[in-house]
């Protein structure tokens, strides 16, 4: 086992007085850094950089960023979701060190899905069914991964099955 455990601090947003959610940071017991290409690998961090050795990840709309002996992650409802997120995290840190001899580590960016690639699965309608203005919107929000092809009710079974699939490349469930 690399990572132990972890402290929790838990904390409102600075720039948003209003905001209801919340942001952790995860003060780790142990240092990760050589964890990380293999982690790299097998979750396909969005951001990757080598010097100092940290990646950023989006899982469900949340930015979530790992360094050496912190993880920061925003856009929580609560403490119950920021405990379940960073005990996900640290099985997966684990067991991608235990792994390890079997993983080939990565520096390299897994990226993130592009707009038009998930626009151009839409029905391009504007109909408002999924609650957003309009498509482009729509798509936006699943970039960023706080919606998905399930959202959008008018979508073609087909284009549901294609958009599923090309976003499948980008994400990971916790």
């Amino acid at each position: 086992m690399l990572l132990s455990g972890f402290k929790l601090e838990i904390f409102k947003s600075h720039c948003d007085s209003q905001a209801k959610g919340v942001h952790c940071f995860a003060h780790l017991n142990d240092d990760i850094s050589e964890a990380l290409p293999y982690l790299n690998t097998v979750l396909g961090a969005s951001v990757y950089i080598t010097e100092p050795p940290s990646l950023m990840l989006q899982v469900h709309g949340k930015l979530i960023t790992l360094e050496s002996r912190k993880i920061a992650v925003n856009a929580l409802k609560d403490r119950a979701e920021a405990e379940k997120i960073v005990a996900w995290l640290q099985r997966e840190i684990n067991d991608a060190w235990r792994s390890r001899h079997e993983i080939e580590p990565s520096t390299e960016a897994l990226g993130k899905p592009v707009l038009l690639e998930v626009l151009k699965r839409l029905p391009r309608t504007n109909c408002r069914q999924c609650g957003e203005a309009t498509c482009m919107v729509f798509a936006s929000r699943v970039v960023e991964g706080s919606l998905d092809q399930e959202d959008c009710p008018p979508i073609d079974p087909q284009a549901r099955i294609e958009l599923k699939e090309y976003l499948s490349r980008f994400r990971f469930e916790y």
